[in-house]
């Protein structure tokens, strides 16, 4: 069986999509979309990705009207806070440490969830 080899794009709805992508940039790293076919997109580092849907009832996401949320991998949970904070974003850090790494979640300004992980095994 062919097999997908990993995710080619998040796309999702936006109130102010170039303000929102300048903030995932300031505040997470990820590069803009590229304007031209010889522009480099984001290229993230290999390593373990989740695909996970779950029940349309859950309070996981936070609001029951969020379809989606996205989580991303960082080498460094606590840099990764003090940074946030610095920049005025209010960070929610899961104190329990899970078999597979640690977890915080921040807001994107438009109320998206995003869950930072730092797995234990890198």
């Amino acid at each position: 069986m062919e097999k997908v080899t990993g995710i080619g794009g998040l796309f999702f709805r936006s109130n102010d999509p170039a303000g929102l992508a300048n903030w995932y940039l300031e505040h997470l790293g990820i590069d803009l979309v590229p304007q031209g076919f010889d522009d480099t997109p984001w290229t993230q580092t290999a390593g373990p990705t989740v695909f996970a849907p779950f029940d349309a009832d859950t309070d996981y996401f936070g609001n029951r009207n969020q379809m989606w949320m996205v989580n991303f991998r960082v080498n460094h949970l606590e840099l990764m806070i003090a940074q946030l904070r610095e920049s005025g974003i209010e960070v929610a850090l899961d104190p329990e440490d899970y078999p597979n790494g640690r977890f915080a979640r921040i807001h994107d300004p438009e109320g998206n969830p995003i869950e930072l992980w730092e797995p234990f095994n890198k």
